[in-house]
């Protein structure tokens, strides 16, 4: 068993790599120096390569295709989320009462060990199966948990931002394929319009926070991507569909225009805002402007 020095500082190594990771990402500095960080400069220069440049794995279409029916079919014949409790095995009343309890934990950690490595492997193949769910399938639930487990991951506010922003691009592109079912075009809608402004509201608190744009002009180039596409749903809708996607331009016209102010206010050194509205902080004018 390794000594207790070395597991502390494994901990520590691993914490302040992570801390340093989130730093080269965009993520709040922490104004610390540790002795290992000359030696862990060069894994982070590798994470962040692998962020600027993520590796692109497609899965095979048949893999796909075989297990979301194999998903659906197991959903059909015995229910999701049915639990079927396990009998304890029974344990020997032979010998001395440490030994069995010792031989108990032992298997305890050997099965977490196992239901974490099948788990793992079960999710990245639900994930895969259900990414191109779409509202009323039956992996979509699937599919928005596993989004739900990005976030919790992340490792920053910003990076948690832009997730929501890559999630209200994954509304956007579900909402054109529900488009005819009024009452599933508009709820896709008013989930993308939420991961939006939530997405809006982490990333222009961390402009402010550090005082530096970056951010920003993640939120800009996100609204100018984001509103070319929904204008494209106007364009073979009905009257309610189309008022009702005209109501997510005008908030991406809004998240514009919240974003150019807090630019400039950042740029005359306004101190940070403290008043807030759904798009987050709401900055004030600077001097001198009209």
């Amino acid at each position: 068993m390794p000594a207790v020095d070395d597991i502390l500082f494994s901990r520590r190594r691993a914490e302040r790599f992570a801390q340093l990771l989130d730093e080269a990402n965009g993520g709040r500095r922490h104004h610390v120096r540790s002795r290992v960080d000359g030696q862990l400069a060069s894994l982070v220069a590798v994470g962040q390569r692998l962020s600027a440049d993520p590796l692109t794995v497609e899965v095979d279409p048949d893999f796909r295709t075989g297990l979301r029916a194999m998903l659906l079919a197991t959903a059909e014949r015995e229910g999701l989320g049915n639990q079927t409790a396990a009998a304890p095995a029974a344990a020997s009343t032979r010998g001395s009462l440490l030994p069995a309890v010792t031989a108990r934990r032992a298997r305890a950690r050997g099965a977490i060990l196992i239901g974490v490595a099948a788990g793992a492997i079960a999710v990245s193949g639900i994930s895969a199966a259900s990414e191109d769910a779409v509202p009323g399938d039956a992996l979509y639930g699937m599919k928005r948990s596993t989004e739900r487990a990005q976030l919790a991951l992340a490792s920053s506010d910003i990076s948690r931002g832009q997730l929501f922003l890559d999630f209200a691009r994954t509304r956007l592109g579900e909402a054109a394929e529900v488009r005819g079912d009024r009452i599933g075009y508009s709820a896709v809608l008013d989930d993308m319009d939420s991961d939006t402004r939530q997405g809006v509201r982490l990333l222009t608190a961390a402009a402010v926070q550090r005082a530096e744009p970056t951010s920003l002009d993640t939120v800009n180039t996100f609204v100018t991507g984001q509103r070319r596409a929904v204008g494209n749903l106007v364009d073979g809708t009905n009257r309610a569909d189309r008022e009702r996607t005209r109501r997510s331009l005008a908030l991406l016209d809004s998240i514009r225009e919240r974003s150019d102010a807090l630019r400039a206010a950042i740029a005359c050194g306004l101190p940070a805002p403290t008043g807030s509205d759904a798009l987050g902080l709401v900055p004030a004018a600077c001097p001198g402007a009209r």
